[in-house]
């Protein structure tokens, strides 16, 4: 059968690499290069994570984006049915840009279930950080359907949100069964 997918996607430069890197810190099958020049990335790395699921790194995109970029991710998004649940890394620094608002609009279109995470935020000051949360709880809200409406917040230079979000992505991979309150 095939294995449930989880992808994750953002802008250049979001930071994607590095929060794949801790997030599957413990998993030597996913080996994720972290380049110091944004666009690294130019076409879809699958890896698979145990005999569990396969994780999907997509290329950023606006800045340096790969040229068949709306081709690629376009088809992939369309045609996968054993896609479980997409993570669009916002930079947490500067909030939801241009090039975000269309790949909300993408997934939505598509029908795509999705999560926001919430990058870098190590690097953002305590005011900044929470006028993007507001905002982009607000935008979650008023504009989106098929996003869940919990943000996560990541550092993955101090690992902070990091364990949440992996736990998640067990959740939704079914590899976490929940507990009832008794």
């Amino acid at each position: 059968p095939l294995l449930l997918q989880v992808c994750f996607i953002g802008r250049s430069n979001v930071g994607k690499s590095s929060l794949i890197r801790a997030l599957f810190s413990l998993s030597p099958e996913v080996e994720v290069r972290v380049s110091k020049t944004p666009g690294h990335t130019k076409k879809m790395n699958f890896f698979k994570v145990g005999k569990y699921f396969t994780l999907v790194d997509m290329p950023g995109y606006g800045y340096r984006a790969p040229q068949d970029f709306v081709e690629m991710v376009e088809a992939y998004l369309q045609e996968r049915h054993n896609l479980k649940r997409t993570f669009l890394l916002v930079d947490g620094v500067v909030g939801l840009q241009k090039t975000d608002h269309t790949a909300v609009e993408m997934l939505e279109e598509f029908g795509i279930p999705y999560v926001m995470v919430l990058t870098k935020i190590d690097r953002a000051s305590r005011g900044l950080l929470l006028k993007n949360v507001l905002e982009i709880q607000e935008f979650v809200k008023e504009k989106t359907q098929g996003c869940f409406p919990q943000l996560f917040l990541v550092s993955s230079l101090e690992f902070s949100g990091v364990h949440l979000l992996r736990c998640f992505v067990a959740h939704v991979t079914g590899n976490l069964p929940t507990v009832e309150a008794s």
